[in-house]
């Protein structure tokens, strides 16, 4: 994955709260053999109703989704997170986060940005009113402030994961840091060893 240390652009105010991932990717998407073309899926059930906060042109090539509480919630589907990425979010800011929904973007790039509940409404409300406010996310500083608005917060990240967002690690990449060790390992193991002879 690709190294993430700031993210900085527009929003789109998704003002729902509990959306889940079969609201954000319906099932009908999983059938893909390819992890490519989930953007057309992305809130999919949603889009034909053209009051529908992505269907409205002030918001065009945002790359911040704010979401309302609990964002995330249902099954395990990482499709999710990819339906989001590639529609072009790089970030996704809210009050709670379900846990593997969470996961899941840390494991894709996704920057996952917890707030209390008053600043998100409070940045909600000012993307609102002025859709071309411009938001930075700083994953090195664990920011997140709209000056123009004079908004500005920390978010939680543990150092883990901070350091593979900044390092652009996904789990192979981490693993790869550690191609000294385990060839080590496999040169000085002992081999099992053959049976002798019948049992």
């Amino acid at each position: 994955m690709k190294a993430v240390h700031i993210v900085t652009g527009t929003a789109v105010p998704l003002d729902r709260t509990d959306v889940d991932t079969d609201q954000i990717i319906p099932s009908d998407w999983l059938k893909r053999v390819e992890r490519t073309g989930f953007e057309k899926g992305l809130f999919s059930e949603w889009r034909d109703d053209r009051d529908f906060v992505l269907n409205q042109e002030q918001y065009a090539g945002a790359n911040i989704l704010i979401g309302g509480l609990n964002f995330g919630t249902g099954s395990s589907r990482e499709h999710a997170v990819w339906a989001i990425q590639q529609y072009g979010f790089d970030a996704v800011i809210s009050p709670r986060f379900a846990d593997i929904f969470r996961n899941n973007c840390t494991k894709n790039g996704l920057v996952p940005v917890t707030v209390d509940a008053d600043f998100n409404a409070a940045l909600m409300t000012a993307v609102r009113q002025d859709p071309d406010l411009e938001i930075t996310i700083d994953v090195a500083q664990l920011t997140v402030e709209a000056p123009a608005a004079g908004l500005e917060t920390t978010f939680p990240l543990d150092a883990s994961t901070q350091e593979r967002f900044l390092e652009g690690l996904d789990d192979i990449g981490l693993t790869l840091r550690l191609t000294a060790d385990i060839d080590d390992y496999e040169t000085h193991r002992r081999p099992w060893l053959p049976a002798t002879g019948p049992r």
